[in-house]
């Protein structure tokens, strides 16, 4: 591990650096512009700003926890660096990182450990760019009901960015994964404030670690990775709930056991059954580590409580899910009586957002707007959302209600 308070080579680093009494907590109103109201029981929120980022939703200080303004998926099917989310689990965030020091350490299970610098990953391996989304596993838990604890999201703890990095399995190819491996561990610099608090230590099964997809990215969308989104290097597991994606990584280590560490032992776990819930109140009988994205579609250009002209009105949205492919979106304007398709857009990959379109005519009156997509698989979203104990990998089929006059 670098010392972090080491001189800092990025722009990014250098103004968060300079910001450190911001996040520590001693300025931050300061930097409260405004407040916005998310469509929930206490869901009024503080609109901050943070180095690199333009206002967005705050819900912790420290460390930073940072949600996107639902309006911001109406502005394109990429996520702007300065608007994607920001979720950190522990308070010790790295505030300086030397670039031309950085180091990521491959051990455990190799042949040959290795210790490679962002120019080695840069120009000794095969770049790879991927479209993918990025969604916290509590995307959305402000919704749920009967209300759960942990954080009160809306919809915007995800984004969807076009990463660049190295493939996973070229750097453990490199290093000589042994006979025998079982899981792959990953952990960054950041770290807990008091030593009693678990490390955030990560694990996937090695024929994950090793399926092509996993990616080892050092950019997003055409530049560096931002520095509250994991500089210089981050883990990044296609169409996983975002707890997998490790934020400035620095260690890899290859296991011959399955971990046992809190954030997979304990936290970050539903339940084990097909639908990952309960009846609200109960706890599971058995459980497992939270995986794939549920599928999930929204409408963008119009908002809950919207006042809209009487007569036709064309809609737009996005609607993904972790990887099977997003094959037919349906909109309704009576509150689900009747359907109608939408027309989908250009797809930039099977882990991203798929923009839809829609025209619907509205009398005069109160209106529902709900949208539902179908994958691959045939999978869509519930009429009902489901309920787990976390409040984890919420979808149901959305609904928008307007005016028309």
């Amino acid at each position: 591990m670098i010392d972090r308070r080491q001189m800092l080579k990025s722009a990014g680093g250098l103004a968060l650096g300079a910001a450190a009494g911001v996040i520590g907590g001693s300025r931050f109103a300061a930097l409260a512009a405004e407040t916005i109201k998310l469509p929930f029981e206490n869901g009024e929120r503080q609109l901050v700003t943070f180095p690199g980022k333009r206002p967005l939703i705050g819900l912790t200080n420290r460390p930073p926890q940072l949600e996107t303004p639902f309006s911001v998926f109406n502005e394109g099917l990429i996520t702007p660096n300065d608007a994607f989310f920001v979720r950190y689990h522990l308070a010790d965030i790295p505030l300086s990182i030397d670039p031309d020091t950085f180091r990521l350490e491959i051990k455990g299970k190799v042949d040959k450990p290795l210790s490679l610098s962002l120019k080695d990953l840069k120009t000794k391996f095969k770049p790879v760019e991927l479209v993918a989304v990025h969604q916290c596993s509590g995307n959305s838990r402000g919704f749920v009901e009967p209300r759960i604890a942990g954080g009160q999201l809306g919809n915007g703890a995800m984004g969807n960015a076009r990463w660049k990095g190295v493939p996973l399995k070229a750097v453990l190819d490199k290093a000589g994964v042994q006979a025998g491996a079982v899981q792959v561990t990953f952990a960054g610099l950041d770290g807990p404030v008091i030593p009693e608090t678990p490390d955030f230590t990560k694990a996937l099964p090695i024929d994950h670690a090793r399926d092509s997809e996993v990616m080892l990215a050092y950019a997003m969308n055409g530049s560096d990775l931002p520095w509250l989104n994991g500089f210089p290097l981050r883990l990044v597991v296609p169409g996983h709930y975002g707890t997998y994606w490790v934020k400035h990584l620095n260690e890899i280590t290859v296991l011959d056991k399955e971990f046992d560490g809190f954030w997979m032992k304990s936290a970050y776990r539903i339940p084990d059954n097909d639908c990952a819930c309960v009846e609200p109140g109960k706890a599971p009988g058995a459980t497992v580590p939270i995986n794939r994205f549920n599928i999930r579609s929204f409408i963008t250009s119009v908002e809950d409580g919207a006042k809209v002209k009487a007569g036709d009105l064309a809609l737009r949205g996005i609607a993904f899910d972790g990887g099977f492919g997003i094959t037919e979106v349906d909109v309704s304007a009576d509150g689900g009586r009747t359907w109608r398709k939408a027309t989908l857009g250009k797809e930039l990959g099977k882990y991203s957002f798929r923009e839809w379109k829609a025209k619907v005519s509205l009398p005069a009156g109160e209106h529902a707007l709900m949208v539902k997509a179908t994958n691959a698989k045939g999978q869509t979203q519930p009429a009902k959302a489901m309920w787990n104990p976390a409040g984890y990998m919420r979808n149901v089929i959305e609904t928008t209600r307007v005016t028309a006059a």
